[in-house]
């Protein structure tokens, strides 16, 4: 159980760290973190982390898209732990 909350804990420190730095770029106009890793930190158990980094740097909040895709994310999530506490998984 320890070693899966530091895990939690480096994904979604990890993945607010990369929603800042993707922020700090896009001020720049520098090269950018795809969507795509963000959505696959978020889908391995960063959702946390990007949600908050969301909301803390001001970022991608109003990109109805991305928004979308990660409320997907954050669904499927939801399912499989519902069925992995039903014990259907």
């Amino acid at each position: 159980m320890k070693v899966l909350l530091l895990y939690f804990l480096f994904v979604n420190s990890l993945t607010f760290l990369l929603v800042g730095y993707d922020k700090f770029q896009a001020r720049r106009h520098n090269r950018r973190i795809p969507e795509s890793v963000l959505f696959i930190l978020a889908f391995i158990g960063g959702t946390i982390g990007l949600l908050t980094g969301m909301f803390f740097f001001r970022h991608k909040t109003s990109k109805t898209t991305f928004i979308m895709k990660f409320l997907y994310i954050i669904l499927v999530q939801g399912v499989l732990i519902y069925l992995k506490w039903t014990n259907n998984i």
